[in-house]
């Protein structure tokens, strides 16, 4: 299994940088090889990637989701991976939003890139354009403020 843990630290409140996070459709925005998810219902979405050549397509589970706090999830067919973002109050404009993502390699490409530090890489760009792109707006697109209890 591999493992990421990337942090950026975004010029708004924290309410702003969670309420952008819980916009799932909107990640192709700024998330390299994703090319499209839709949300199908609260704890739901389904991704389609296209990274290195290779495309995919999963859906995956919010496992945990708190206002302000976190989201967690998890994919439920497809690639192996789950995840969790959290969400540090810095000051009443920043907020250090910090992305772990456990995966499991396919192939000998991914194992390679894994190995090398590619994936670290890709999620700090994600990270970067993140920044960029909630700064940039002054605002969310959008929020979901429900609440998903971790499971028992």
């Amino acid at each position: 299994m591999a493992n990421v843990t990337e942090y950026i630290d975004v010029d708004v409140p924290i309410r702003t940088a969670y309420n952008q996070w819980t916009q799932f459709e909107s990640f192709p925005n700024f998330m390299g090889g994703v090319d499209s998810i839709t949300q199908t219902d609260d704890r739901h979405t389904h991704w389609k990637t296209s990274i290195g050549g290779v495309e995919r397509e999963f859906d995956a589970e919010i496992t945990e989701q708190h206002p302000d706090e976190r989201v967690a999830w998890k994919s439920t067919d497809g690639t192996t991976h789950a995840g969790v973002v959290t969400f540090h109050r810095l000051d009443d404009a920043k907020t250090r939003v910090t992305v772990q993502i456990d995966w499991k390699p396919e192939g000998l490409l991914e194992t390679v890139g894994s190995v090398v530090g590619v994936d670290d890489h890709q999620v700090k760009a994600d990270l970067k354009r993140f920044k960029e792109f909630i700064e940039s707006r002054g605002g969310e697109t959008g929020q979901w403020r429900g609440d998903v209890p971790r499971p028992s």
